[in-house]
């Protein structure tokens, strides 16, 4: 049962990772259309990490400023829903979901999506998307000429960007953040 749950898992992902290779491949619309399918597959109480992942790659294919921050926002709180699945002892960090572990009864561990404290498997991919879930985020507010909001996401994807490996994911989102930064101060 777990092995199938499991190529289910990676049924989902692989077509996200489909779609991301059209959006990066240029047919934004087609893109857009297969994320379109799938979230509405997903359902609100879908995995958090599929969540998480298409909602981030769904804002790179809107045209609209406004749509693009609603979805960089679905992305973070699908990822604040997964760290809250980890307990309040081993969240911590930047755009923590308040509240974890306040429910009490049957089922109190059980999140929504089947997601399980302490059993979720994907808990250190969302950690590592933290820093570029908020610098979206900061960038959307700027486009949208909301400063202070985006100077309070640069902040947060700086501080999580701390936790980011030393490696070619993690000194391009370092690079981006500096980017960013000085592009705010140049406005």
């Amino acid at each position: 049962m777990v092995e199938q749950q499991e190529a289910s898992d990676d049924a989902v992902m692989t077509r996200i990772g489909q779609a991301i290779m059209l959006l990066h491949g240029g047919d934004r619309e087609e893109a857009r259309n297969r994320f379109g399918a799938l979230w509405s597959e997903l359902g609100a109480d879908g995995d958090a990490l599929h969540r998480c992942t298409l909602a981030h790659y769904m804002a790179d294919t809107q045209d609209d400023p406004g749509d693009e921050l609603a979805w960089d926002l679905r992305a973070l709180t699908a990822a604040e829903g997964l760290r809250a699945a980890e307990g309040p002892e081993d969240a911590g960090g930047p755009g923590d979901a308040e509240g974890a572990g306040d429910r009490e009864g049957p089922g109190a561990d059980e999140r929504p999506g089947g997601v399980r404290a302490a059993e979720h498997r994907d808990t250190p991919a969302v950690r590592a998307f933290y820093p570029s879930l908020h610098l979206n985020l900061a960038a959307d507010y700027l486009k949208l000429q909301r400063p202070d909001s985006a100077r309070i996401h640069l902040q947060r994807a700086r501080a999580a960007a701390e936790s980011l490996a030393d490696d070619g994911y993690g000194g391009g989102v370092r690079a981006a953040i500096d980017r960013l930064e000085l592009r705010m101060r140049e406005q």
